[in-house]
């Protein structure tokens, strides 16, 4: 569909969501690279029957959607997103304990999670304490850290069919879970999660989150950035291979490879998000003609020409 069509679309999704739906709405300042551009439109459903409405509102238009949880594994292009951002609202939040199993809501961030199924005397989660996602996010691309991911614990998920407009709920095996990827179809919004975890020493387990953020903090750099830039290739280390190729404090504009983790890029107060992009290319260049090794993004590309990740 061409621009018109797509604005025509956009405008006819606007007059069905009414006064829910925000114009020009802030998406790149709401991810951890804190640049970037805005959403078209955007909504902030309260609570599954909520977000069916949207997906009811979206049935026969070509509009893009794209779900963002605390924007920690994005990056939007300056030229913004001209489609639907969806945040989902504070019903999503919610943790249920019930013996080891541990119902969270999608928007629930990892770091509150670890620590409440550890002050809760349960392990299994201790992982996520460093990582700046939420539930929904951990489990569309089985987020991990530090020997364990989502998938390891995972019982059930729950989701609203964007196509379908319906929720759905299975278990871990239609997951399909790899390293940061799993089968999630992107129409697919994550709103529930279940983990089986395992009694636990809540003091054992205070001590195993403090050595992660410790670890954290020693190791990766802070500052406006998203984390491991590229997934790691096979036996290898994406960021010694970056380093091996001469890159740290590389500079493209705004954007500069950290010093510290040569996986990890920081883009500068009001910087461009394409600066960021043009330097992952660089990378994924230079590390490709040393090596032979071809990088694959681990950061969600939105709104450039190729992303091709959202929801038509």
């Amino acid at each position: 569909m061409g621009v018109s069509g797509r604005a025509a679309d956009l405008a006819a999704l606007a007059d069905r969501l009414g006064p829910a739906a925000i114009h020009d709405a802030p998406l790149g300042a709401r991810t951890t690279y804190r640049v970037g551009g805005t959403a078209a439109l955007a909504v902030e459903p309260s609570d599954e029957a909520a977000l069916v409405d949207v997906a009811r509102a979206l049935d026969d238009l070509d509009v893009p959607v794209l779900v963002l949880g605390n924007g920690s594994n994005l990056l939007v292009a300056d030229a913004g997103f001209a489609g639907l951002l969806v945040t989902l609202g504070g019903g999503f939040a919610g943790l249920e304990l019930q013996g080891t199993a541990a119902r969270a809501g999608a928007a629930l961030s990892l770091p509150t999670l670890a620590r409440r199924t550890v002050a809760a005397g349960l392990t299994g989660l201790e992982w996520a304490v460093g990582v700046p996602g939420t539930v929904g996010g951990a489990v569309r691309m089985n987020a991990g850290g530090h020997g364990s991911d989502a998938a390891a614990t995972l019982e059930r998920y729950r989701w609203v069919d964007l196509r379908a407009a319906r929720v759905e709920e299975a278990g871990p095996d239609r997951l399909a879970p790899a390293y940061r990827r799993t089968s999630v179809a992107d129409s697919d919004v994550v709103v529930e999660a279940t983990f089986r975890l395992a009694p636990g020493d809540p003091d054992a387990g205070r001590a195993t989150l403090d050595q992660i953020v410790g670890w954290r903090r020693d190791h990766q750099p802070g500052g406006a950035n998203a984390g491991s830039v590229f997934t790691n290739p096979p036996g290898d280390s994406a960021g010694r291979l970056i380093d091996a190729c001469g890159l740290k404090g590389l500079r493209v504009g705004s954007a500069e490879v950290s010093a510290k983790h040569a996986n990890f890029i920081q883009a500068d107060r009001g910087g461009s998000a394409d600066d960021v992009r043009r330097l992952m290319d660089r990378i994924r260049a230079d590390v490709a003609a040393a090596t032979g090794v071809v990088l694959a993004a681990e950061v969600r590309m939105v709104g450039f020409a190729d992303d091709g990740g959202e929801v038509g």
